[in-house]
């Protein structure tokens, strides 16, 4: 059974960093990646990473935020810097295996000052 658990949002002041953690069960995924769907708005692409570590971004979060992988922890990370409140979203961390898409269960990041 596969399984996706992120951790690391929270609360954090504009210009501010954050580093979200998700660790993945059940499997080797080829593409992991992050979403992330704010209040009113649709779910959003953020970044992904092949298992080769060949890495994919927004354009609203390029230079800022940097997804890595650990393969062998199977665990996938997004460090968030120079955080703004247009950031403000609930993060989901996310796999496929066709015909199949799993998604965590989602971590809150809030930038306010």
């Amino acid at each position: 059974q596969v399984q996706l658990v992120e951790s690391g949002g929270g609360l954090v002041q504009p210009g501010g960093s954050l580093r979200l953690s998700c660790a993945a069960s059940g499997g080797i995924f080829s593409i992991m990646g992050w979403y992330r769907q704010a209040p009113g708005k649709q779910r959003e692409l953020v970044a992904t990473i092949s298992y080769g570590d060949t890495t994919n971004y927004a354009d609203s979060v390029k230079g800022r935020f940097t997804i890595s992988r650990d393969n062998a922890k199977n665990t996938v990370y997004l460090q968030m810097n120079s955080l703004k409140p247009e950031d403000t979203a609930v993060y989901y961390c996310n796999t496929q295996r066709p015909p199949y898409v799993y998604w965590g269960q989602g971590t809150q990041v809030t930038v306010s000052s």
